[in-house]
């Protein structure tokens, strides 16, 4: 019998608490967690960690090429289709896929990035054979019906209207335009009106077609599975696509700085977003630039910029600086949302701060908390779930760190000096930056601060 969908769900939910709350209960020793890699007989790889700590299985796996595949003119077709996916696949229209989908208890997500196609699904392992199926029918055989296209399209649309009355949004469109010009980094990954007005069915296939093969694919495991069942699973759910995918050259691209933008909107806060350079994944200095930006403002509560613009003059509620790590690009990003009358003050105090990390670097004391926080924080911030943990295992996949990273990374960490840091600086924040200034002009903010 069919267990009812409420309880289902319910199982599923009170499954997973106890699994989380167990994981937590044993977070010190996740860094060693024994991460096996599995090959099928169609060579498509996986890493697994098995877990029988709750009868739950999940899998996440990414598929290189995102929304820079957009054909031009089709900004959004990416998104469009990863919306599509579970829409209906096989022979199964999308009510009764959706229906089977509720009747096993089974969560399934796509998602597009910009550099890849991302997949989820978690599932009571007692229904792992009827939650495979239809993430089988889902990865290989998406119908791209009628009904639903025009559906998902119209929500995309909708979408779409209203962040043209959010000045926010419309900032960020004109800020990877500043920052990308005509790389596909700037494209809208929503799409216009226009582009989605042009899509059919037929554009979905082509693009399904060109991205969805096992060369470019990485796929993590987590849960109650074991290595044998898991290459025949790996078979069903993936051996069918092609070998290589189809995808278009992406040119690696410089973000333009040395730029100030406004727009200017009588919103009643100024927020702020500063680009500078960022380092590459693969940089023999990364960790130096990791450890600069914790102490910068990634830290958040005990960072530098946290302590001068929020704790010493009150003039936010937060601000953070993070390192920005895409396929084509990096950089590092700080941002922030101000009083619109002290605009002017939080810009010249960023400056400030960050022209000292430039020219000083960063204390010892800083140095031995950040790697301290660092290396603590991993398990609770990566490992805290098998989603996430299958989450962390693609990216590691993805950025090539190999299958060892986890035991490797507080050595990688503790290794790196002071002088790292300061030549990471130097690189990083000696540079101009762009800044982004969303809100009431600054002429006008600063006569409102006079009048206060």
């Amino acid at each position: 019998m069919t267990m009812n969908l409420n309880m289902r769900a319910r199982t599923v939910a009170a499954a997973t608490a106890v699994a989380t709350s167990l994981l937590l209960f044993a977070l010190p020793a996740r860094a060693e967690m024994k991460i096996q890699e599995v090959k099928s007989s169609s060579g498509v790889s996986a890493w697994l960690v098995e877990d029988y700590s709750a009868p739950i299985i999940s899998i996440r796996f990414s598929f290189e090429g995102g929304t820079t595949q957009d054909p031009n003119g089709k900004d959004g077709l990416t998104t469009l289709m990863t919306g599509m996916l579970d829409e209906g696949a096989g022979k199964l229209d999308s009510e009764a896929f959706q229906s089977r989908l509720d009747d096993a208890g089974a969560e399934m997500q796509f998602s597009a990035g910009r550099d890849s196609i991302s997949g989820s699904m978690r599932t009571l392992a007692d229904q792992k054979a009827d939650s495979f199926e239809l993430l089988r029918m889902a990865i290989n055989e998406p119908r791209f019906d009628k009904e639903p296209l025009e559906r998902i399209r119209a929500q995309m649309v909708s979408g779409i209207l209203a962040a043209a009355h959010d000045p926010e949004a419309a900032a960020q469109v004109k800020w990877a335009n500043a920052l990308y010009g005509d790389h596909p980094y700037a494209r809208h990954s929503e799409g216009t009106e226009e582009s989605l007005a042009s899509m059919k069915a037929d554009d979905l296939r082509a693009l399904h077609k060109a991205i969805f093969a096992r060369q470019k694919l990485k796929v993590a495991v987590v849960g109650a599975i074991d290595p044998a069942t898991l290459k025949t699973d790996l078979n069903k759910l993936f051996g069918n696509l092609p070998e290589k995918p189809a995808l278009q050259s992406v040119p690696d691209v410089q973000a333009k700085l040395g730029q100030e933008l406004h727009v200017d909107y009588p919103l009643p806060q100024t927020s702020i977003t500063f680009a500078y350079p960022g380092v590459s994944r693969d940089d023999p200095n990364f960790f130096g630039a990791v450890l600069m930006n914790h102490i910068l403002g990634g830290g958040t509560f005990s960072s530098r910029l946290f302590d001068e613009v929020r704790e010493k003059r009150g003039l936010t509620y937060g601000i953070s600086s993070s390192l920005m790590n895409q396929a084509h690009s990096s950089g590092l990003m700080i941002s922030t949302s101000t009083r619109v009358d002290k605009a002017g003050e939080t810009l010249d105090v960023i400056h400030d701060v960050v022209d000292k990390m430039a020219k000083n670097g960063p204390e010892e004391a800083e140095l031995a908390d950040a790697k301290k926080y660092l290396v603590g924080s991993y398990a609770i911030n990566n490992l805290d779930s098998s989603t996430s943990i299958a989450s962390t295992l693609v990216d590691l996949q993805v950025e090539k760190l190999g299958i060892d990273y986890m035991q490797r990374r507080a050595e990688l960490i503790n290794a790196v000096t002071v002088d790292d840091v300061k030549a990471a600086a130097r690189k990083l924040l000696s540079v101009k930056p762009s800044v982004l200034i969303v809100g009431t002009p600054m002429a006008t903010a600063a006569s409102m601060g006079s009048k206060g």
